[in-house]
This record gives C-alpha cells, sequence and structure tokens, in this order.
C-alpha cells in the first residue's frame, strides 16, 4: 500500500478539530494597536476549551490581584497580551498534539515549548528580531512533524530503518520513503491556515537557511539556533530531534556564538519549568 500524498496529509490534518488554525486571527488582533480587549476576548472565547485556560490562568495565584475575574475580557486585561499570546499559542498547539497523538504525551509540546523560549531569549538578546513572532516562529516550526505522525504512522518504522542504514537525515529518509517531509507538509500546512508569510518561511527554511528569502533570514536563523539549544538539553526530543545539522558559519555570522547558545540555556529551563512544572519531563501537557 501507497504512502498518503503530501495533499492527503493536509486535508487530513486539517479536518482535525483542534488544529492552530485560530492562531493567525490572535496573532493579528494582538499585533493591531487599535484592539480592544473585547474585541480580543471574541477571538479567544471562540475556542471554549481556550476561553476557560485564560480565565483558569488569570485567576492563578501569580496574576491573581484583588478579586477574581469573572470574564475573558477582564483575564485579557489582566495577564497582558505577551502573557496571553503565550499562553493560546502553547494551548493551542498543546491540544493539536493530544488530538493527533504521537509518542509520548506531551512530547512534541514540551520541545515546541523550549525552542519557541529559546528563540524568545535569543531575540530578546540581540534585539534583531520581534521577540513574540520568535517564539511563534520556534513553537510552529516542526508542526508538520504531527501531520506527518497522524497521516503515516505505518511507514514510521520504515523511515527509521532507512535513515539508520544511510547514515541520513530523518528529512531524507522521510522523502526516500513517502516522497516529502515533515517540513514540506509544516510550510504548506501553516499557508493553508492563513499564518503570516514569514512565518511559513521559517518552517519551509529553518534546517537549509542559504535557500531561505532575505526577508525571513533573520526570524530563521534565531530557530536554528533555538533548535540546538532546546535539542541540546531540552525534554521531549524525539527520535529524530537529533538527527539535523547547524549552518555553523551563518549562526556566527548573525552573532550566534558558542557563548551565547550556553548562556542561553539555563534562562530557558527556568521559563520552561516554570510554566510547565512536573509536566516538563513527563505526562501530557494540559494548558
Amino acid at each position: 500500500m501507497p504512502p498518503p500524498t503530501i495533499d492527503q496529509v493536509c486535508q487530513l490534518a486539517l479536518s482535525l478539530p483542534c488544529s492552530p488554525v485560530l492562531l493567525p486571527r490572535l496573532i493579528a488582533a494582538l499585533q493591531a494597536s487599535e484592539s480592544s480587549a473585547d474585541e480580543i476576548a471574541g477571538i479567544i472565547k471562540v475556542d471554549p476549551g481556550l476561553a476557560a485556560a485564560t480565565l483558569r490562568l488569570a485567576n492563578s495565584a501569580y496574576f491573581a490581584s484583588g478579586s477574581p475575574v469573572e470574564n475573558v475580557s477582564e483575564a485579557v486585561m489582566r495577564l497582558g497580551q505577551r502573557e496571553l499570546y503565550r499562553l493560546a499559542a502553547l494551548a493551542l498547539v498543546g491540544r493539536w498534539e493530544s488530538s493527533v497523538g504521537r509518542g509520548e504525551a506531551g512530547d512534541f509540546c514540551r520541545h515546541a515549548l523550549c525552542t519557541a523560549i529559546a528563540a524568545e531569549v535569543l531575540a530578546e538578546k540581540l534585539q534583531r528580531v520581534d521577540s513574540q513572532t520568535a517564539y511563534t516562529a520556534g513553537l510552529i516550526c516542526d508542526i508538520g512533524k504531527l501531520a506527518v505522525a497522524h497521516a503515516c504512522e505505518d511507514f514510521r518504522s520504515a523511515i527509521r530503518a532507512h535513515s539508520a542504514q544511510h547514515q541520513c537525515a530523518w528529512t531524507a529518509a522521510e522523502e526516500a520513503m513517502l516522497g516529502y517531509n515533515y517540513i514540506q507538509v509544516g510550510a504548506k500546512l501553516l499557508r493553508m491556515w492563513n499564518f503570516p508569510p514569514v512565518l511559513a518561511a521559517v518552517a519551509e527554511h529553518f534546517l537549509n537557511p542559504a535557500q531561505a528569502p532575505v526577508e525571513a533570514l533573520p526570524l530563521i536563523m534565531h530557530v536554528q539556533a533555538a533548535k540546538y539549544v532546546a535539542t541540546s538539553f531540552g525534554p521531549g526530543v524525539g527520535e529524530e530531534g537529533f538527527m539535523f545539522s547547524l549552518n555553523e558559519d551563518l549562526l556566527l555570522e548573525w552573532g550566534f556564538t558558542p557563548e551565547l547558545l550556553l548562556e542561553t540555556m539555563p534562562i530557558v529551563h527556568e521559563r520552561a519549568s516554570a510554566r510547565l512544572r512536573e509536566k516538563l519531563t513527563h505526562g501530557a501537557v494540559s494548558i
């Protein structure tokens, strides 16, 4: 039986009810200076689970100040755009992982979170790209893995065997067995979900930045450096996670020195631990 085509993989992913399709709308609303708390709340309330998570976080011990908030608009005001976006992005990506199912519950979300935070921290340090955009790019750069796992699970052992036999990267093994790889699937999905073009470009080129469009290169280099940081210490790294190569010359050219990457690791670990607590190392991630 032949594997599904890349179009079939994407159609299967698009039919899942828990996709991150709400994120582009939320990104646009949060970036628009004229957006009100009620308008942002209106987007969040489209997803009851996300609305409940927003209220829960706003009333948590960390954010609570005075009387409890009782509606999403008040929660938006209390949390602020930065924290609200982190919550929404991780909740939507994490829930899609649960719906698709892949490996140990939460592994994809854990690694995605570490990559996102690493990209955010590096952006804060170098001040060359927006830190929230870097966070988003790190969070969704591997999203194609979930779609491929959902549609092509029966071919995973063949992909693994090919990678081991030929000592090749996981993406090359996927192309040999499927005719495409998770990078291509992820970029195609992000475009179909109407994500900003720069984020789709990151998903398509972060492993091969030399082929990337010039306008996306700053963000792509942050994500490649972030992937190294997250893979070096982070939990949730799958068997294919170590099978990628860095463009060391470009990383150095953009200022991602070994010293900077080492300096970033404990900060990323601290932020990821604060977000996930005991879920950082095991168990399904629920936001």
